[in-house]
């Protein structure tokens, strides 16, 4: 118990783990699977103010409102859980020390509407993404 509070007040104060040789990074994106995006989104929209950006009939997401939320109803590409995006500068590099962590690459580098990611499994076995902004 005393850990989680030392824990909580090192992120808070910005003393974090992270060393030089681990990528600046931020917990930036959180995904939910679900069956009808226009519908999820119509509900995030109305129950909280959100915007939600429609990239196509099957995702939506919300943009720039601090940790974002993306709504994936493509079954063959959405996630069975949640899953959570994490912000990085340098994509290669955040690959590398993923796999030197330890960590299983379930989908390769590619590209998406505003950057690239890729996704991995952590030792527990929760599958995360990692990805990086980039415009046109």
């Amino acid at each position: 118990m005393a850990y989680r509070r030392i824990a909580l007040r090192n992120m808070k104060e910005g003393l974090g783990s992270m060393t030089s040789s681990t990528p600046t990074a931020r917990l930036a994106y959180v995904e939910l699977p679900v069956t009808d995006s226009e519908a999820s989104a119509v509900f995030f929209e109305t129950a909280f103010g959100w915007n939600l950006t429609r990239f196509g009939p099957s995702y939506a997401g919300t943009m720039g409102q601090g940790t974002d939320l993306g709504l994936d109803a493509d079954k063959a590409e959405a996630t069975a859980a949640p899953l959570a995006g994490i912000l990085v500068e340098d994509l290669e590099a955040a690959l590398a020390a993923v796999q030197a962590a330890g960590g299983e690459i379930s989908k390769p580098i590619f590209a998406f509407p505003g950057g690239r990611r890729f996704h991995f499994r952590e030792p527990g076995g929760n599958e995360l993404s990692v990805f990086v902004e980039e415009n046109d």
